[in-house]
């Protein structure tokens, strides 16, 4: 391994310019495009902090779990978080690692000495890159997935707005599935909109919830259980005749739940609990062209 790590330095030391120079531009040919100036000169500062960091980790040996390569790995998370966030692909990143190979074994076979030494230089400087551009893409990945995840937690929380129709009276719209996931987000969000609104009653709208079977039932049911233990009462409206029937074939119990078929008839109900009423102004467009 002493071999390889002095003809791996030696490589490093000699030709680092050479090599940042042709490293960086078959990464600008591996993207499609060419950089512009700040990305070119970002580039070349990454280029050329791993180079270092490479020439004296590689000289503690190849395991880059060690402390020893610490600074390297640091660099490689920083670099394929930010690519991740930025909607780089695996491919591009991975290559910051890959593309070095050509370069840095092209310069390697220009050092004289023996030939199987040569080769097993190469050999082991081949499964070094490997394992560094592998780390790349790990870390590429959990990043991306991360971001998936935060990205899919906004959605069901943008999915799920609580609206003020009246004083003391909310409104729940909710479109799409259902499930375990986002019952947590709406229940959430319905019961933090009680507390800071002091409402006393709530209305779930379902219209825009193709189906419902059992589980989106029971959600329902949970998410009417947690606001009247918020001192609020619940009204679903939305109930089509297709999901009437099957909730009653399901058996699912709503005898203790106000239901409406519009949001409509609903807000009607609400107002009526909270002492108010709507009503129609008698000959108002007549009054308003004899003011004219």
């Amino acid at each position: 391994m002493s071999g390889t790590v002095s003809l791996l330095n030696d490589t490093l030391q000699k030709h680092e310019e050479d090599l940042l120079r042709e490293w960086t531009a078959l990464q600008a040919k591996s993207s499609g495009r060419p950089p512009s100036a700040t990305e070119e000169k970002h580039l070349q500062a990454q280029c050329r902090e791993f180079l270092g960091g490479l020439r004296q980790a590689a000289q503690q040996g190849d395991d880059i779990s060690k402390p020893a390569w610490a600074g390297i790995r640091d660099l490689l998370t920083q670099l394929s978080g930010s690519r991740a966030r930025a909607g780089s692909t695996p491919v591009d990143t991975a290559m910051f690692i890959f593309s070095l190979k050509e370069p840095l074994f092209t310069r390697m076979r220009q050092e004289d000495g023996d030939a199987r030494a040569l080769a097993d230089a190469i050999w082991k400087a081949t499964l070094l890159l490997d394992r560094l551009g592998l780390f790349t893409t790990e870390v590429f990945q959990k990043t991306r997935e991360e971001v998936i995840a935060r990205q899919q937690q906004e959605l069901l929380e943008l999915s799920t707005p609580v609206v003020r129709l009246w004083d003391n009276v909310l409104a729940l719209p909710l479109i799409g599935t259902l499930d375990s996931a986002r019952t947590q987000v709406v229940m959430q969000n319905l019961l933090d909109a009680i507390v800071q609104t002091r409402s006393d009653i709530a209305v779930i709208d379902i219209t825009g919830v193709p189906t419902v079977d059992t589980l989106v039932a029971q959600h329902l049911l949970k998410t009417v259980a947690a606001a009247r233990l918020m001192g609020a009462d619940c009204i679903i409206s939305g109930i089509r005749p297709q999901i009437a029937q099957t909730i009653i074939h399901l058996g699912v119990n709503l005898e203790d739940v106000t239901t409406k078929a519009t949001l409509a008839d609903a807000f009607a109900v609400a107002l009526k609990r909270t002492g108010f009423a709507v009503t129609r102004i008698k000959n108002g467009a007549g009054n308003a062209n004899s003011e004219r």
